[in-house]
């Protein structure tokens, strides 16, 4: 599991958001519990009718709002229920993450993967290693200590 930072010796744990595909990725997610398989905690999920339907407004709101990493999980390619949704999400997240660059967040705070409905050891490993990601990168630099959070 995770061992999250301390930042000024109060317990640091990562705020992570995390847009799920309806179809796909959401029940994946949903075979990871059913099968009681752990990963760690630290993910709020919103489920989404596909991942082509995120505007990356989506994405920077959550940032600003506090979040440390944003995940963004759709349907493999070619399995889409809405045909091209998850292509125009992948095209749209590899420009985000350009702008991320340009504006000073580290593109690395927001992560695209698929994960398909039968994919619940997928979706705990991908968990996983998102988490491992941002609590290496530690807490989200846009806040600082007297700035309440209010990703909950």
């Amino acid at each position: 599991m995770v061992e999250s930072k301390k930042q000024n010796n109060n317990e640091w744990e990562p705020k992570i958001i995390a847009f799920l595909c309806n179809w796909c990725s959401y029940a994946g997610a949903d075979l990871a519990g059913t099968s009681r398989l752990q990963y760690p905690p630290y993910i709020r999920i919103i489920r989404v009718p596909c991942s082509g339907r995120i505007n990356p407004i989506y994405i920077i709101n959550a940032l600003m709002d506090g979040a440390d990493g944003v995940m963004v999980s759709g349907c493999h390619p070619g399995d889409c229920h809405y045909l091209a949704g998850n292509l125009y999400a992948r095209r749209r997240f590899t420009v985000l993450k350009k702008m991320l660059t340009t504006v000073g967040i580290d593109p690395e705070r927001v992560q695209f993967t698929w994960v398909s409905a039968s994919e619940g050891n997928r979706f705990a490993e991908v968990v996983q290693e998102v988490t491992e990601k941002i609590v290496k990168l530690g807490p989200n630099p846009i806040f600082t200590e007297t700035k309440q959070r209010k990703v909950r």
